[in-house]
């Protein structure tokens, strides 16, 4: 996402069934070097799309009214060396060109 956007993200937020699990969250603070922030309610996809709809209906008046409906219930900070990140990393890489050809 950096690469694409030119951009340095700060954190990571997350949703979907997977946040739930702990462990992956925080593996994925480690290999990734950034927080991950999981919201209170994990299933903000499909709010999300309730939220655009009531945009566009006009029941919600803008998307900074949206902003203050969601809220985080943890952030997972990294806690993993620069250099273990790199060489799991470096594995991972590793696994996609394996599986790409």
């Amino acid at each position: 996402m950096e690469r694409d956007s030119g951009e340095r993200l700060s954190e990571l937020r997350v949703d979907g069934g997977a946040t739930a699990n702990d462990f992956l969250m925080q593996f994925q603070a480690d290999v990734l070097g950034r927080p991950i922030v999981r919201p209170a309610d994990i299933e903000t996809t499909a709010l999300g799309a309730a939220y655009l709809a009531g945009l566009a209906v006009g029941f919600f008046k803008s998307p900074a009214e949206l902003e203050t409906f969601w809220q985080k219930e943890r952030v997972f900070e990294p806690q993993m060396s620069e250099d273990r990140r790199e060489e799991l990393f470096s594995g991972w890489r590793a696994a996609l060109a394996k599986a790409r050809s």
